[in-house]
């Protein structure tokens, strides 16, 4: 997109200002965040391990409101700097929020963007992306959060471009990552960045963590949907969708079900859930199709017919793009890790319907990750969805954009 590019050319464009030091990191904390998320940037940043090889900054711990802070499980804490010493950061991270309903303080939203201005890098680890949100950094920008907060990102914040399959998204100067231990990803990612490999990996050794994990968080994906949708009539739309995901209808259908015009159906879906219609119809498919994969014996091509693909080509490019892997390299992976797990043809399998029938419903689905990408030239023909329907997606839509991954 033309207006990320702008941004890109900006972040690169522009300086520190002469009274912040790139080797400071100032970490932003607000009661009730919760104490893992708040923990990571302390831990990396914070610690002088300079004997074994990582370069060393300096943390300034910075309470982002009054305090003592509250955190999980009851404990208090009191930041030894306030807002004033964002002013000499180079890096300024928000390892979490405290609800995703409510607004920051403004206080802390102005120290925000004056250090964005300024030249600092801005990081939101996991809920911390609504702080950035909320303080206009992510306008027009990638970002991610923990996958069970994104459709709720998109939506509030629709000039954001939600990605919620990967584990953290750099886009220059503003930075994100997804939930808990994702934190970790990103920050080894930004050490990476400023030092090198060779740090990272150091540092990594110390926190007994892989340098760079591969793939994206789509794999923790599950099926809930908001839960403003529970009493809304597109509930036994979606509810009947799940129902029927062996047969080959598409977005159309769904639309008609709750006699909508296709524009209307694809508005409202989009609202309530931040992904458009077909996006999600693709990927409840995928996931039925990696249940069914871990669950019984059938053949890809078997699993392909009862997951409503019209093909196993389609079911193997569908399933590659949103969980990195091929259906029989998934399988086999799956059974690989599993404590005595029996060899392909012996295992045991929960009793199956016919051929034909309906799989059993686990529940209303999730915001899938499947954005509309041009690599998807078969959506068409696999859920029978018009060509127009893969433009690119509006307003509070989660749209899969190209950044880095983890493991990049």
């Amino acid at each position: 997109m033309s207006h990320d590019s702008t941004a890109a050319s900006e972040a690169a464009v522009r300086k520190l200002s002469g009274r912040r030091r790139k080797e400071i990191v100032a970490v932003l904390l607000f009661s009730g965040g919760p104490i893992f998320e708040s923990s990571i940037p302390l831990s990396v940043f914070g610690i002088d391990r300079q004997d074994a090889g990582v370069p060393r900054y300096r943390l300034l711990v910075c309470g982002g409101e009054e305090g003592p802070l509250r955190t999980t499980g009851g404990l208090e804490l009191t930041a030894p700097h306030g807002l004033e010493a964002i002013s000499r950061a180079g890096t300024v991270v928000v390892p979490a929020w405290r609800s995703i309903t409510a607004p920051p303080p403004e206080e802390a939203l102005d120290a925000l963007r004056r250090a964005h201005e300024e030249g600092a890098r801005i990081v939101g680890l996991c809920t911390g992306a609504f702080v950035l949100a909320a303080a206009g950094l992510l306008d027009g920008r990638p970002a991610t959060t923990h996958w069970m907060y994104a459709p709720t990102l998109a939506k509030r914040y629709p000039s954001v471009h939600v990605d919620p399959r990967e584990l953290f998204v750099d886009d220059g100067d503003v930075l994100t990552s997804a939930g808990t231990a994702a934190g970790i990803d990103l920050c080894l990612h930004i050490v990476r960045t400023d030092h090198g490999n060779e740090a990272a990996g150091a540092l990594a050794r110390r926190l007994v963590v892989p340098p760079r994990r591969s793939g994206g968080q789509e794999r923790y994906l599950d099926r809930s949907l908001p839960e403003e949708i529970g009493a809304d009539p597109l509930a036994e739309v979606v509810a009947w969708a799940l129902e029927h995901l062996h047969e080959q209808f598409d977005v159309e259908t769904l639309a008609a079900r709750a006699y909508m015009s296709r524009r209307t159906f694809d508005r409202r879906f989009r609202s309530l859930t931040g992904s458009a219609p077909l996006q999600w119809l693709i990927t409840q498919r995928v996931l039925q199709a990696q249940r069914l994969l871990e669950t019984s014996d059938y053949s890809v091509d078997e699993v392909a017919g009862r997951c409503g693909f019209r093909s196993p080509v389609a079911l193997r490019g569908h399933f590659r793009r949103q969980l990195g892997s091929s259906p029989a390299a998934y399988r086999a992976a799956y059974r690989a890790r599993r404590p005595g797990a029996e060899k392909p043809g012996e295992a045991e399998t929960a009793p199956q319907p016919p051929s034909g029938q309906p799989l059993p419903s686990a529940g209303l689905p999730g915001p899938g990750p499947m954005g509309t990408m041009p690599s998807v030239l078969h959506a068409e023909r696999d859920s029978g969805v018009p060509m127009q329907s893969r433009r690119t997606a509006g307003a509070g839509a989660m749209t899969l954009l190209p950044g880095p991954r983890a493991g990049s």
